[in-house]
C-alpha cells in the first residue's frame, strides 16, 4: 500500500529536479549569430540560436584552460602557493599579454588574475606548462575534458585561441560546448574572486589590469565569464550573472562588434531573468516514516535523493503543488539510498519533476537470536500476573 500526502505549497517550497522547460526562441532578436542561454544549476537551455555551429572562439577558449588549472589545484597536482615560471614558449606569445620575461615567476593568484581579468596568453601558456609540462600535453587534457563534458563540436588546439597557429582552423566549439564547459568552471567558487573584478594590478602594483568583459561594471550580478576577439572569431563572450539565486550563463560567438557582443548577452540575461525561477525545498515539508518489517530499527524517515533545485517559469510560482508517495513498510536489509517512495511536483495539475525519496542510512534486518533475545526478555521481566477469586 502507498500513503499519499498532497498539500500546496508557495514558490519557496519546491523541491528537486530539472524542469522541462523550452527554449523560445521567437521571443528574441538579438544581433549574434550563434548564441545560447543556459540556467547554471540544471544546465537547461532557455534559448539558443545555431547552438551548434563549430566557430572559431577566440580568447573564450580560456574558459576551459581555467577549469583544467582549478580541477589540478582541487587535486593537490599544483598548489594555489605556487610560484609559475614563464618558459620562452609563454614568454613568446602575442595578443593579449602581461609582457612576461623569460624565467620570470608570478604567483598563481596573479597568474589567474591575469588570465582572467586582462586575458593574458603568456599567463595563460605559463599555467598550461605548469599542470601538464608543455603546452602540447595540455591541450590534450582540454580535449579529453571537453570529450568528458560531452562537448562533441570541440576540437582545441591550443590553450589561448590564438588564431596564429598554422592549425588553428580546426580550434572549434560551439556556443552550446562553451555554456557547457562554462557552468563546469562556475562550479569551482574561486574563480568568482576574478572574473568579478574590474581593475586591479600585478606586479605589487606596477601593471593595471582592465577587465575586457565590461558587463562586470555595467551589468547587474555580473558573475564573469570571458570574452573573446580575433579577425577571424570576431567578437565573442561567454556571460553570466546571478540574481534572487538563479544564474544564467549567456554566449555570443561570431558577433560584428564588442558593441553588439555586450548587447546579444545582456538581452539574453534580461530574459533568463524576466521569465524564470529557481525554487528550492521547504524543510518544513513532512515525508511520513516507512515501518521497517524485522528491522533493527522500527521505522526510517526517507530523504530526497537529490539537492538540485527546480528551474520554473515564473508565471508557475503561485500554483505549485507536491504530492508525496512513501511505501508503508519495507522488509530488512534496507540499504543506504533504496528508494522508498516519490516527490512529485506539479503546476495546474500537470507534473514537472519526479524526485526518488531514498532511505537515509541503511537498516540491518534483526536475527532469529535477536528476536529470541527479545522474547526471552520479554518473558523474564513481564510483570507477575495476580490470581483472582
Amino acid at each position: 500500500m502507498w500513503r499519499r500526502i498532497l498539500g500546496v505549497l508557495t514558490a519557496a517550497a519546491l523541491t528537486l529536479c530539472l524542469l522541462p522547460v523550452t527554449a523560445r526562441a521567437a521571443e528574441l532578436e538579438i544581433a549574434a549569430p550563434s548564441a545560447v542561454l543556459m540556467e547554471a544549476s540544471t544546465g537547461t537551455v532557455l534559448y539558443e540560436k545555431d547552438a551548434h555551429a563549430r566557430l572559431a572562439p577566440a580568447s573564450v577558449t580560456k574558459v576551459m584552460t581555467l577549469l583544467l588549472v582549478l580541477e589540478a589545484l582541487d587535486r593537490g597536482q599544483i598548489g594555489w602557493d605556487d610560484m609559475v615560471t614563464a618558459s620562452e614558449t609563454a614568454a613568446a606569445k602575442g595578443g593579449s599579454q602581461v609582457y612576461l620575461e623569460v624565467g620570470e615567476q608570478m604567483s598563481m593568484d596573479e597568474m589567474l588574475k591575469s588570465v582572467v581579468v586582462s586575458s593574458a596568453n603568456d599567463c595563460a601558456t605559463a599555467l598550461a606548462e605548469h599542470v601538464a609540462g608543455s603546452e602540447a600535453a595540455f591541450v590534450e587534457k582540454m580535449n579529453q575534458r571537453a570529450e568528458e563534458l560531452g562537448m562533441a563540436d570541440t576540437h582545441f588546439v591550443n590553450c589561448t585561441g590564438l588564431d596564429d597557429d598554422p592549425d588553428a582552423a580546426e580550434h572549434l566549439t560551439s556556443a552550446y560546448d562553451i555554456a557547457v564547459m562554462s557552468r563546469e568552471l562556475l562550479k569551482h567558487d574561486e574563480i568568482r574572486k576574478y572574473t568579478t573584478i574590474w581593475m586591479d594590478t600585478v606586479r605589487g602594483g606596477e601593471f593595471g589590469l582592465a577587465n575586457t568583459n565590461k558587463l562586470v561594471r555595467f551589468y547587474e550580478g555580473t558573475t564573469g565569464l570571458k570574452t573573446g576577439y580575433t579577425s577571424a572569431a570576431g567578437h565573442c563572450l561567454s556571460a553570466s550573472a546571478k540574481r534572487n539565486g538563479v544564474e544564467f550563463i549567456a554566449v555570443v560567438l561570431h558577433c560584428a562588434s564588442s558593441g553588439d557582443r555586450f548587447q546579444s548577452a545582456k538581452q539574453l540575461l534580461d530574459y533568463g531573468f524576466a521569465n524564470y525561477a529557481l525554487a528550492q525545498p521547504d524543510p518544513r515539508v513532512e515525508i511520513p516514516a516507512v515501518e521497517v518489517v524485522l528491522g533493527t530499527q522500527a521505522s526510517i524517515t526517507p530523504v530526497l535523493s537529490d539537492a538540485t533545485p527546480v528551474l520554473i517559469e515564473k508565471s508557475q510560482q503561485n500554483s505549485i503543488t507536491t504530492q508525496i508517495e512513501v511505501a508503508e513498510q519495507v522488509k530488512a536489509p534496507v540499504e543506504a539510498g533504496q528508494r522508498l517512495g516519490t516527490l512529485t511536483l506539479q503546476a495546474d495539475g500537470a507534473p514537472l519533476a519526479a524526485i526518488p525519496l531514498v532511505a537515509p542510512e541503511a537498516v540491518a534486518k534483526r536475527t532469529w537470536w535477536d528476536i529470541t533475545k527479545e522474547l526471552l526478555r520479554a518473558i523474564c521481566f513481564a510483570p507477575p500476573q495476580r490470581a483472582e477469586g
